[in-house]
């Protein structure tokens, strides 16, 4: 088990002496190895970024890899929650695996911050008063291409996802607000690297656009293979599918592609402008979607712990419901369900120098709540 602690990490300290004063103790349990991993780093290294910023020593952050494995995170999560005495956790990547671990967490009385996963359940009916998504709900980001997909003129879209709970979400959430008909609609295996037999159907299928949501690897794989293919269709995804890592793996083949997300390093804000330079400066490469996920979720927590003891739940709560923290998307708010009502933008993937990277075009969705807040009884 690493744990680090939330000063710099060259400190010549031992991390058992810098544990011993921490009052508070957060888990967090993401991937750090796989082919998801490039997505759990950038959350890891966004969090601790800001925790070495804040320059505190009374707060203690354990870090574990669940390998992109259910049976694995809900492990590590009972022995956080049980040995280790975390009060609060955080780090989960993939919707299934936050299926598995967090209302189980939030069940025991553990505060949960989720800085990517948002699957619908835990929007809807299955919230709960100590769990806070700070990225989005599932649906978001593809029901803004959905919207942006009306105002291109695409009438017959062919859709593709890996069969899970995100997957799933995604696919509902462009449907609801794309108004054209589909072509095809296609669930793919979890993690599938080989996208032959689906490029094979997008051809055959009189489609006239193409929407897809494949995170990590799985975005690499099917983004070389289609441009391979000779299929011209405008492409179009959520910002998981175009986001910095994916983009260098994939090269030229994804310039002028549009995608949706919630942020960009070229968000004009004090708060981003910042966060981009030191990110930049500590980790030599450009932040991530997920980067400022992991930051802005730490931020959050500091923000918090500033204002109340995890200790005081009632108090602590009502500290993370108010989001007084300078978050790298601007203004931010909770809805009544402690999903992120947020703006939405359209992206278009571009060249600067060497370096493959977004620009935002346009705004696709303004202060946008997400569906399922209506069936959460808090």
């Amino acid at each position: 088990m690493t744990t680090l602690k939330t000063m710099a990490l060259a400190t010549a300290v031992s991390t058992l002496a810098l544990a011993a004063g921490a009052e508070t103790k957060i888990g967090m349990i993401t991937t750090l190895s796989g082919g998801g991993a490039g997505l759990g780093v950038d959350v890891r290294d966004g969090f601790m970024l800001a925790m070495e910023q804040a320059g505190r020593d009374d707060i203690e952050v354990v870090i574990e890899d669940d390998q992109r494995k259910p049976e694995s995170a809900v492990q590590i999560a009972d022995q956080m929650i049980q040995s280790e005495k975390v009060d609060i956790m955080t780090g989960i990547i993939w919707s299934n695996l936050a299926m598995a671990v967090v209302p189980a967490a939030t069940a025991q009385g553990v505060f949960y911050l989720s800085p990517n996963a948002g699957p619908s359940a835990l929007a809807g009916k299955r919230c709960h008063e100590n769990y806070f998504n700070v990225a989005w709900q599932n649906d978001n980001l593809h029901e803004a291409a959905g919207a942006y997909a009306n105002d291109a003129g695409l009438k017959n879209s062919y859709i593709l996802a890996p069969n899970y709970p995100a997957g799933k979400d995604a696919l509902t959430g462009y449907k609801r607000m794309y108004q054209g008909d589909l072509a095809g609609e296609t669930y793919t295996k979890l993690g599938q690297t080989d996208y032959a037999a689906e490029i094979a159907q997008i051809r055959a299928s009189g489609a006239d656009s193409v929407y897809f949501f494949l995170p990590g690897g799985m975005g690499i794989s099917f983004l070389k293979q289609y441009a391979d293919s000779g299929v011209d269709l405008p492409v179009v995804g959520p910002a998981f599918s175009f986001d910095q890592g994916i983009l260098q793996a994939v090269g030229g083949a994804a310039l002028g592609i549009k995608n949706t997300s919630q942020w960009n390093k070229d968000l004009d804000n004090p708060a981003n402008t910042a966060f981009v330079a030191a990110f930049e400066q500590k980790y030599e490469r450009l932040p991530s979607l997920y980067a400022s996920q992991g930051y802005d979720t730490a931020n959050l927590i500091l923000s918090a712990l500033d204002k109340a003891s995890v200790d005081d739940k009632e108090a602590f709560r009502a500290a993370l419901k108010a989001a007084e923290f300078d978050s790298v998307r601007g203004d931010f708010k909770f809805g009544d369900n402690h999903h992120p009502v947020q703006n939405i933008y359209v992206r278009e993937v571009i060249q600067e120098g060497d370096v493959f990277t977004n620009k935002i075009i346009a705004t696709g969705l303004e202060n946008h709540a997400d569906a399922y807040a209506a069936e959460c009884k808090m």
